[in-house]
């Protein structure tokens, strides 16, 4: 996901995503452990997502203020 989609998102929405990729990943950290995934980069592109949403999220708060 790009960060001119994530800015185009309502906080509502992106809290909604943050919790949705969360959730995958630690289902996909589980299924890997178990067998490898056919792609590992699907984790690494997820935690980056992760971090993305939560940076947009955090300026947010702080322009807010």
């Amino acid at each position: 996901m790009k960060t001119s989609e994530i800015i185009e998102l309502s906080s509502a929405e992106i809290l909604e995503r943050i919790d949705a990729n969360q959730d995958s990943l630690t289902r996909m950290k589980m299924n890997h452990a178990i067998s490898q995934l056919e792609n590992p980069q699907v984790l690494v592109n997820l935690r980056k997502d992760i971090a993305r949403l939560k940076t947009i999220l955090r300026q947010r708060e702080i322009n807010a203020k």
